[in-house]
């Protein structure tokens, strides 16, 4: 999941994309509105979460800028707006949800998740292939029933792989999709993450890699061609 935290308090905008990272996202940070649209013009987000006090373009703008796209991420405000006004005027904004500071943490990784997965195009809750099967929001996985103890990098990996099945992800889509802006383009983390998680599925292999396409995941027991 790839998150846009937009908050101009910097030391509040860290903390949040830190823990929202420690829980398995991808976080890109925004300190004003402007830098905010840009990003948001640039790379696809499932959830942003929205300031809405916001220096260089309001986030009631921004707010407004991002519903009136079709495959849109879904909207979090966080603010200390807190009346039942502000709730009914940021809701009516196209916010899909809205929490007011300060904020219990849990609840905001709570929140996010549940709006990522409200997505009108958000994939099924379970996601299967080969035998493995993938559950997003219990955070489990397994493979011909038995459990799979995965890093936080290596479940969104094979999230990630799972949700392309049967097509193929290139190394540069998974540090998109699983990484954030920060990542090295020529890193091997991909690689090593991959590596990792091709011992812990076990044999037969399930990942098989392409070179200058990517990787997918592969049905050992399919007929060539089937």
């Amino acid at each position: 999941m790839r998150v846009l935290v937009v908050e101009d308090a910097r030391a509040l905008a860290d903390l949040v994309a830190e823990g929202l990272r420690d829980q398995g996202m991808a976080v890109d940070v925004a300190y004003d509105g402007l830098e905010a649209a840009a990003k948001l013009d640039v790379n696809g987000y499932e959830v942003v979460v929205l300031d809405r006090d916001l220096p260089g373009l309001h986030g009631d703008t921004l707010c407004q800028m991002i519903t009136e796209h079709d495959e849109r991420p879904t909207v979090l405000m966080l603010t200390a707006a807190d009346t039942p006004a502000d709730r009914v005027g940021g809701l009516g904004l196209g916010a899909d949800d809205y929490l007011v500071k300060p904020f219990h943490f849990p609840e905001l990784v709570l929140r996010v998740r549940a709006l990522a997965r409200r997505r009108p195009y958000a994939k099924a809750r379970l996601l299967r292939a080969a035998g493995v099967e993938l559950d997003p929001v219990r955070r489990s996985a397994t493979r011909d029933g038995h459990r799979l103890d995965l890093s936080v990098k290596e479940f969104e990996v094979l999230s990630a792989l799972l949700r392309a099945t049967p097509g193929f992800l290139s190394a540069e889509a998974l540090l998109e999709q699983v990484w954030d802006e920060h990542a090295d383009p020529f890193t091997n983390t991909v690689a090593v993450t991959i590596g990792r998680l091709r011992r812990k599925l076990g044999s037969p292999p399930l990942i098989t890699t392409v070179p200058t396409i990517g990787y997918r995941i592969a049905d050992p027991d399919a007929q060539p061609g089937a």
